[in-house]
């Protein structure tokens, strides 16, 4: 089975991360998030894949290689421009016109049963299948108003307040006919939800809806980010420890993901579900709560704690300073006595000064100095990037 997976936006709604990270590998577990759903895709049976790129695809197509390692055949196709979601699609046409294919984004977490949608379709005389789920505020997704018999009859894409005539929210991931392509023009700017549906519904052309049942989000922005680690951690099975480890009376409760080289002070306390990189060092009296992720090479110094919190590879916290709730990006110091308060995220190469406090929800760009003693209550930004963080 065939599916197309789209990772051209430039995920300016998950700045500052994505400075240094496509969206699609932005680290989940301390690998990419495209891995986890390419991993999942190969368990479904979903063997041939291909990827529409275009920021920073390079990066991407690097990270995954033509597949093999995770029993899949990759292959790759850049947008010069956007065209869109299917006008994405319609780019890679060449390799997905022969069957029926899925299409998902790039940043989608999930644990859905994907064979049994694709059963589904193939069972249904549709032109296309929107996995569809129930949610409580669906104004960020497209909505549908789905019969009895699984037809859609209107579909509206985020709709505002009074608008809102159903809560069954598009996945954003379809089952489409290789008939779609005659549909989406060559070279333009075409949306799967925008303009192909409304067409398809305006000719009296079949579109079915499935409810799918599981985990689903877009890790479109920093709070569905946490919330796609939260579930990914839940899923631990137990305790592993790769190579070397090293602890002098640790108190340690899994379940954990120990990478290789990996050394924890005297007196420290970890209480998973937690996942630590390879070449991590972490300090005496140093707590580590719940659903938190370290990446490799960190350093976390005597007495910190670390809550609820993601950091990145190469990531330094400072003696007594306290990690709540944070996105801390690579390369990022964190001085002494600071604190992250909840929703902070921080770029890469950033420096915080000791004794600094970074309020909730504030996103400081990349490689930006923060002083000593600073009370950081609004955004930081870096003129030497793009300002805008709202979008795709």
């Amino acid at each position: 089975m065939k599916a197309c997976i789209m990772c051209g936006g430039a995920g300016t709604r998950l700045r500052p991360l994505t400075f240094k990270h496509p969206k699609p590998s932005i680290p989940i577990l301390n690998k990419p998030s495209v891995r986890h759903l390419i991993e999942h895709l190969s368990r479904e049976g979903f063997n041939e894949i291909v990827m529409t790129l275009g920021y920073m695809g390079e990066r991407i197509e690097e990270q995954l290689g033509d597949g093999h390692m995770f029993g899949v055949h990759i292959d790759y196709v850049y947008e010069k421009e956007k065209l869109g979601t299917a006008g994405g699609v319609k780019n890679a046409e060449k390799y997905l016109k022969n069957e029926p294919f899925i299409v998902l984004g790039g940043d989608h977490v999930l644990n859905l049963d994907l064979r049994e949608m694709y059963r589904f379709h193939e069972t249904n005389d549709a032109i296309v299948t929107i996995g569809l789920l129930s949610i409580d505020d669906p104004r960020e997704f497209g909505i549908a108003d789905m019969d009895i018999n699984n037809r859609i009859h209107r579909f509206l894409e985020k709709p505002k307040s009074g608008q809102i005539f159903s809560n069954l929210a598009s996945t954003g991931i379809y089952i489409c006919d290789p008939e779609i392509f005659d549909w989406i023009p060559e070279n333009k700017k075409y949306d799967f939800a925008k303009d192909l549906f409304p067409a398809l519904l305006a000719a009296d052309r079949r579109i079915n809806g499935m409810l799918v049942r599981g985990k689903w989000t877009d890790v479109g922005s920093s709070a569905a980010y946490r919330q796609a680690q939260r579930w990914m951690l839940d899923a631990l099975p137990g305790t592993t420890i790769e190579g070397n480890f090293t602890t002098r009376n640790a108190r340690i409760r899994g379940p954990l993901s120990i990478g290789n080289n990996v050394s924890i002070g005297s007196n420290s306390s970890l209480v998973g579900p937690i996942v630590i990189g390879e070449n991590t060092v972490i300090g005496d009296n140093v707590l580590i709560g719940p659903y938190s992720v370290i990446g490799s090479n960190c350093t976390i110094d005597n007495n910190a704690k670390i809550l609820s919190s993601y950091l990145f590879d190469d990531v330094c916290i400072g003696k007594n300073s306290n990690i709540s709730g944070a996105v801390v990006a690579d390369e990022t110091s964190v001085g002494e006595e600071c604190s992250l308060e909840n929703g902070t995220v921080i770029g890469h190469k950033v420096i915080i000064g000791n004794s600094s406090t970074i309020h909730s929800g504030v996103k400081i760009w990349p490689e930006v100095v923060i002083c000593n003693n600073s009370s950081i209550k609004e955004t930081v930004i870096n003129s030497d990037y793009d300002i805008t963080h709202e979008g795709s």
